[in-house]
């Protein structure tokens, strides 16, 4: 695969997110996708990753800022920044990097390890 369409899959899949479009999000994804969120939980499955994708203990779309890209055969790593807001403690900011394993065209796996910024 070549690095432009994962490239173009990575961006799709922000784009996603930065707008809640969950059916943008998951047309980037296999049918069996895993979601590590290191620390927190592990989805099995685009219906539990499109649960996911608007947790209820926040609201609205995050901002994603992608400061870089790198990629390595069927792996494409991002590391950023982002906003959110969360129901309970209102807005907040934090650091993410996601390892994004490519299988058949697609995104099999995403690996997200988020910290939380002052």
């Amino acid at each position: 695969m070549s690095q432009q369409i994962q490239r173009h899959l990575v961006a799709e899949y922000f784009e996603g997110f930065r707008t809640s479009d969950h059916q943008r999000i998951l047309a980037t994804l296999t049918d069996d996708v895993q979601w590590v969120i290191h620390g927190h939980r592990i989805t099995h499955g685009k219906a539990e990753f499109d649960a996911e994708i608007e947790n209820p203990a926040f609201t609205g779309s995050p901002e994603l800022d992608i400061e870089r890209i790198h990629e390595d055969g069927p792996v494409v790593i991002t590391t950023g920044e982002g906003r959110g807001t969360s129901v309970d403690h209102g807005p907040f900011r934090f650091a993410f990097n996601d390892l994004f394993t490519f299988r058949d065209g697609l995104i099999a796996r995403v690996d997200s390890y988020v910290v939380p910024l002052p």
